[in-house]
């Protein structure tokens, strides 16, 4: 398995997981996706607004690779999130139609780089305007772990209000060979 299709898998699974965690999180009335759990991004809609802040800001980073992947046309065009505790929407279906279509987004350009691509060293700034220069293939990795992290703080926010994601294993989706 490539570095490429590594990162194909984890898009694909990133996708499938934002629909389960998506879908159980609907379960919950709007007062609780809001409640302050004394997590690191405070609510519900707070961590999964992060990743959407996050997952912006990368997107608009990666954006600037010289392959210039047309499928990021979209996300040239939206706004830079101000900070990374920054809610983009309080409410809570826009979330999920933005994260559905970012994750689609996310997708295609996945199928778009090229194992080329991945060695390009990109420069870019934090969000305290410090500058770096890091491997693109490894900053996608650190995007879609980024998810995965944060993620995993989501569910666990769900399984204290009694709310069941269900199998959350990459395993699920990696292919048999019998």
């Amino acid at each position: 398995m490539t570095l490429l299709t590594q990162i194909q898998l984890m898009a694909e699974y990133n996708q499938w997981m934002n629909q389960r965690v998506y879908q159980a999180a609907k379960q919950l009335p709007i007062a609780k996706l809001n409640e302050d759990k004394k997590a690191f991004f405070g609510s519900i809609l707070g961590t999964l607004n992060h990743i959407l802040v996050a997952d912006i800001i990368w997107l608009k980073r990666f954006s600037n690779h010289p392959s210039h992947h047309v499928s990021l046309e979209l996300v040239r065009q939206l706004e830079q999130p101000e900070n990374l505790r920054q809610i983009l929407y309080s409410d809570f279906e826009a979330l999920t139609q933005k994260r559905f279509e970012l994750d689609k987004i996310i997708i295609d350009w996945c199928q778009e780089i090229t194992e080329r691509d991945l060695s390009f060293l990109l420069p870019y700034q934090n969000m305290k305007g410090e500058p770096f220069v890091k491997e693109f293939g490894s900053l996608i990795f650190h995007f879609l772990n980024h998810q995965t992290h944060h993620r995993g703080q989501v569910t666990t926010l769900l399984s204290q209000e009694n709310v069941d994601v269900g199998v959350t294993d990459l395993l699920t989706l990696i292919p048999s060979h019998d």
